[in-house]
């Protein structure tokens, strides 16, 4: 079936054997064809619903081991670690590991941007699979896949306190230091296929910069080195200040060590 793409791809009989499922083969192609080779090939159908379906699967699964797993978190900290379990960085990074990108059928323009490395395809590819496996075999096989496939992601998550979200911890420790809402500008540079992104974070100072192949890793980034560069602002009425994580906020984060919150915080 390949034709718009030149890449020499290995048989999909492999990644099976990494995930553990058998797949009907057209369901598989399926489930590995991007929208940028179907339209090459003529509009055929694209894993975009396959997508879908997986992405909904993922979630089910991993909410309620985040549920079983964790009696006592509140709702607020079990959704973290779920945006951090479902994230599009992590499922790239566990496609990255079946070393995925080798089999996604894509069309010559991806190909030629790197496509096969984007996180955005990778991840969308995995909720693929999960949403093929649950149409073969029901949610039990489903389930385990996941497990498979996130369960160090997920283990990781519950030690990962201020780090599941760092956008959002960054705001929970402005708003309780007086601080106004954070405010990012993000600028990129290089061509398209290879963009860095570079973001700048504000709250009437400069708190943090972060650098990333992405917009939200950029910001991610900045909102961490503020993060840490805040645990050194007293939070008013209290004496203590919060443990830096033994990390020591870099330039130009140390702006924020002289920084008084605004009047009437």
């Amino acid at each position: 079936m390949p034709a718009p793409g030149t890449r020499q791809r290995p048989e999909p009989t492999a990644l099976l054997e990494k995930l553990g499922v058998h797949l009907d083969p057209e369901l598989l192609v399926l489930a590995l064809t991007h929208r940028s080779f179907a339209h090459e090939a003529g509009g055929i159908p694209t894993n975009e619903r396959l997508e879908f379906l997986g992405d909904t699967v993922l979630g089910l699964v991993v909410t309620e081991a985040l549920y079983r797993r964790h009696p006592d978190q509140p709702e607020g900290e079990l959704a973290k670690m779920r945006a951090a379990t479902v994230s599009q960085r992590s499922l790239a990074a566990i496609a990255r590991h079946l070393d995925l990108g080798r089999y996604v059928l894509l069309g010559k323009g991806e190909l030629r941007t790197r496509g096969f490395d984007k996180d955005s395809i990778l991840s969308d590819t995995v909720e693929s699979l999960i949403g093929a496996t649950y149409l073969s075999h029901g949610l039990e096989t489903a389930r385990g896949l996941v497990h498979r496939l996130v369960d160090p992601t997920l283990e990781a998550a519950a030690d990962l306190g201020a780090g599941l979200d760092w956008k959002t911890s960054l705001q929970e420790a402005a708003a309780v230091r007086g601080f106004g809402a954070p405010v990012y500008e993000v600028s990129s540079e290089g061509p398209e296929h290879a963009r860095v992104f570079h973001a700048q974070v504000s709250a009437g100072t400069v708190l943090g910069l972060g650098t990333g192949t992405a917009k939200k890793h950029a910001e991610q980034a900045a909102a961490e080195q503020a993060y840490r560069a805040l645990q050194s602002v007293p939070v008013p009425g209290s004496s203590a200040v919060e443990p830096a994580s033994a990390v020591e906020p870099a330039s130009p984060v140390e702006l924020v060590e002289t920084q008084e919150p605004p009047a009437g915080a």
